[in-house]
């Protein structure tokens, strides 16, 4: 028998068969990882070696200090303040830290600290302005709109033409050295009131807010305490100045003047020691204001 030889058939194709994915070892995966490192450690020493140059670089440490803003506070108290800023990194200075130190000064109200390349860093100073000169404790003190102790009051600052302030004082007793804010406030209010007229405000000379709803003032040349209320502090002072000739001819010797009631000046005399055997007190004499 013959044996028959099948054609072959060229439409077989042979299955598809996907070879099985072979499995990275840790070596494989931590050779990428260990080459990076062996890379990125140089660099970022490099990066760090150059800020560290810059850094300590000559152009880049601060040398000048330029102040601005100061009138009261010289240039030397507030370099004084900075000391050891000259000569630290302008680049990593901590500028806060310094503004922290300066605001620490009484004369210093805000200020403000800047980097200027390459070598200087700029200090702009805003200080407190003083409203009066505070008695505590029998002591003189340069105090600013909120009651803040600036200085001590001295020959320095006799070119200052400030009225006295009474009654500043936190405790009844005026025992410390704190001051009661809301009684400076109204000092402050007074002050302020007052300026806006000049020629009467050259004749202030002391503003007692021991009360804080009424704030009373001494002018210059005139014994009469005038009590102005806790509003309107100009218009009643020049109601008083406008009637003084007209209340002086009534009652020559004023204790004080009670002008916060606007339609109605109260007056009271001073009490003048009578002879033996007279009679009779000192009573408050109203006087009608015109309108």
């Amino acid at each position: 028998m013959n044996a028959v030889a099948a054609p072959a058939d060229r439409r077989f194709h042979r299955a598809h068969v996907k070879p099985a994915r072979r499995k990275r070892s840790w070596r494989a995966l931590i050779k990428p990882l260990l080459l990076s490192g062996a890379l990125g450690v140089p660099l970022a020493y490099g990066v760090y070696w150059a800020s560290s140059v810059a850094a300590r670089a000559h152009v880049l440490q601060v040398e000048r200090i330029v102040v601005r803003g100061n009138n009261r506070l010289s240039r030397g108290e507030v370099l004084a303040v900075l000391n050891g800023l000259r000569g630290e990194s302008l680049v990593w200075t901590d500028l806060d830290r310094w503004r922290t130190r300066l605001l620490a000064s009484p004369w210093v109200r805000d200020t403000a600290l800047r980097r200027s390349l390459p070598s200087t860093v700029e200090v702009v100073v805003t200080e407190r302005q003083p409203i009066g000169i505070g008695r505590i404790n029998g002591d003189m003190y340069l105090v600013d709109e909120r009651g803040v102790i600036i200085d001590q009051y001295g020959p320095r600052y006799a070119d200052l033409d400030l009225p006295i302030v009474d009654g500043l004082p936190a405790s009844p007793t005026g025992r410390g050295s704190t001051t009661d804010e809301a009684r400076a406030e109204l000092a402050a209010r007074v002050i302020a009131a007052v300026r806006m007229m000049p020629q009467v405000a050259r004749r202030l000379s002391q503003v007692d807010v021991t009360d804080a709803h009424n704030a009373t003032v001494i002018l210059n040349r005139d014994r009469a305490v005038l009590q102005l209320g806790d509003d309107r502090f100009l218009a009643r002072l020049q109601a008083y100045l406008d009637l003084a000739p007209a209340l002086r001819e009534r009652v020559p010797d004023i204790d004080y003047v009670d002008l916060r009631f606007d339609d109605r000046i109260y007056v009271r005399p001073a009490k003048v020691t009578r002879p033996t055997g007279a009679t009779g007190t000192a009573e408050a004499a109203p006087h009608e204001r015109r309108k």
